[in-house]
């Protein structure tokens, strides 16, 4: 019985993914951490665990978090100098978690400054009430712009649950599905996590992100990299992380 559980454990290492993509690291923007000791000791975890870079990506939606380049890149350039003081070797940058609202719609129509991921992808979301109705529109043009939608956590939004068909509908106009790791642990329920692993299975998914908040997803996040089932799972994908390094 001993021998079983040992090997359903690893060593708890998550460097073949290397690039953490999605989380809310940078302190104060928005519902994620809070104080610069905080985001220094959340990197010094997360770079332990295998990480080598972290794109910060704080939610932007106009009536609970307005957060904009001007919000976003002097604290991103704040926590650069806090890891450069304590000698801490990862890679560092921002972008945003954009909510595709009416709010959004205008910026892209405006042709407001849209924080992306290495000049190529924009990571947005959607509601987990509803879809976002012009959902479609929005992916055109930010293709348009020469941007590809990396779509945050698609195995959240329930309504999409038994229709997976709407999935590919999104690949198909354009973006690329970002699963969040803690899903695979059953983090967010068991429905959740059994259609992650369907997504994964189906080679419909090209990013992973941590989506870190606070420290019960660090919590998380370090017991699920312990876990043999999720490496072989994950490894298996198709992951486009390693790009942006």
């Amino acid at each position: 019985m001993l021998s079983l559980f040992r090997s359903s454990k690893v060593a708890p290492d998550l460097s073949f993914i290397g690039a953490d993509m999605h989380s809310h690291l940078l302190p104060g923007l928005d519902d994620g951490l809070k104080t610069m000791d905080e985001t220094i000791a959340f990197i010094k975890e997360l770079h332990g665990l295998g990480y080598q870079k972290f794109i910060c990506t704080p939610h932007i939606i106009a009536d609970l978090h307005p957060n904009s380049p001007a919000t976003i890149l002097p604290r991103l350039e704040e926590v650069k100098r806090a890891l450069r003081e304590q000698n801490i070797p990862v890679q560092i940058d921002a972008a945003a978690e954009y909510m595709v609202d009416i709010d959004f719609e205008n910026s892209i129509k405006r042709g407001d400054q849209l924080l992306t991921l290495c000049d190529k992808y924009i990571l947005i979301e959607m509601s987990y009430i509803a879809p976002s109705p012009n959902m479609e529109q929005v992916i055109f043009e930010l293709n348009m712009k020469g941007l590809k939608p990396i779509i945050a956590h698609p195995e959240r939004y329930l309504y999409y649950h038994n229709d997976f068909a709407k999935y590919q509908r999104l690949i198909d106009l354009g973006a690329v599905l970002q699963v969040n790791l803690l899903s695979l642990l059953g983090y967010y329920g068991k429905g959740v996590k059994i259609v992650a692993e369907k997504l994964i299975k189906q080679d419909m998914i090209q990013f992973a992100g941590t989506d870190m908040h606070h420290t019960n997803h660090l919590n998380a996040l370090q017991e699920l990299a312990a876990k043999k089932s999720f490496h072989t799972l994950l490894t298996g994908a198709n992951l486009l992380n390693k790009t942006l390094l």
